[in-house]
């Protein structure tokens, strides 16, 4: 009998995989529209992130181009070990962590109140007016931002010293002062991308339930109240999710807009690992130690990444997994 029953329970078995995995391929079936639409975004990842990660190798290598991979000889750490013993280390994480913390002192929360204060506007027609306006900068690419700077702040001509002169003062040399650089990275970075930040948050915003504000009106409650006691609460497991995940770009700033605001006069507090990666493996050849940075760049991100995860979810949030 237990053979028997034995090999009934192989066959059920294998008629519920069976039976599964026919419903897996008709829901494909069914949701194809979907899956194709996630197609392009895999690719992507699949082509330009995860692919290239097998050319990490050559940051344990001393990478010879014409040697190839396979013949590049072997060194070890002996990259990483540079890149810690170097005094430009230094200078690059200082300038990397100044700037990093500037963005999530200023930026990160910049969208969050544009939201919230869209939210609170009555006038639907004004409310997508200002939307419109506020997108457009996010279409524009990093030099046309720049370039806009460029022709407002420079000293030649620019609008905005011709005002200062206009009102008696002086010109103010924005684009090669070093301590102007980083409130201008900032200042362009918040243009930029707040008005598109808040898309996120705007939809998170339209979840909360109505009945919260009805209440808080028969309890006297004033605008700024329900802001603080409604709005910010219910859309905080949105804050936290973005949080983290901006957390994990902590040395990952980004190389266009910080490559062209750099020049051989604010370079001190410009140079960042995204441009350093770009001077070292582009401009001078060391292919192998510029990956072993852009490797520290991501291990670092990583660990971030968990541990800030890890935290939210000690301390009662969702996190990001």
């Amino acid at each position: 009998m237990r053979p028997n029953s034995a090999v009934v329970d192989e066959e059920s078995k294998a008629e519920i995989k069976a039976r599964n995995r026919k419903k897996k391929w008709a829901d494909i079936k069914k949701n194809r529209a979907l899956y194709l639409m996630i197609l392009p975004g895999l690719l992507y990842f699949l082509v330009f992130k995860y692919a290239p990660m097998g050319g990490l190798i050559i940051a344990f290598q001393d990478y010879q181009p014409w040697l190839g991979i396979l013949g590049s000889p072997f060194v070890g750490l002996k990259h990483f070990i540079r890149l810690f013993t170097e005094d430009t280390f230094v200078l690059l994480m200082k300038n990397t962590l100044i700037i990093f913390g500037m963005n999530i002192l200023f930026s990160f929360p910049f969208p969050i109140l544009l939201a919230v204060l869209l939210n609170e506007l009555r006038s639907e027609k004004l409310k997508r007016a200002i939307q419109t306006v506020i997108y457009l900068p996010h279409f524009m690419s990093w030099v046309i931002v720049v370039s806009i700077f460029y022709v407002l702040l420079t000293t030649e001509g620019g609008v905005i010293n011709n005002i200062i002169v206009a009102n008696g003062g002086e010109k103010v040399s924005f684009l090669t002062n070093p301590n102007w650089l980083r409130p201008m990275y900032i200042f362009q970075q918040i243009w930029k991308g707040a008005g598109w930040g808040t898309i996120v948050y705007l939809a998170a915003i339209t979840n909360v339930d109505e009945q919260l504000y009805e209440a808080a009106d028969m309890d006297g409650a004033n605008r700024l109240r329900k802001m603080w006691h409604i709005t910010l609460p219910a859309i905080r497991p949105t804050i936290i999710t973005l949080l983290i995940l901006k957390i994990g770009d902590v040395l990952e700033l980004g190389f266009e807009h910080m490559f062209l605001l750099m020049n051989s006069m604010n370079r001190s507090v410009a140079q960042i690992f995204d441009t350093f990666v770009y001077t070292a493996g582009i401009q001078n050849g060391q292919l192998s130690y510029s990956t072993a940075v852009g490797l520290f760049k991501g291990i670092v991100g990583l660990i971030l990444v968990m541990a800030a995860n890890w935290l939210a979810k000690k301390f009662g949030e969702e996190g990001v997994y």
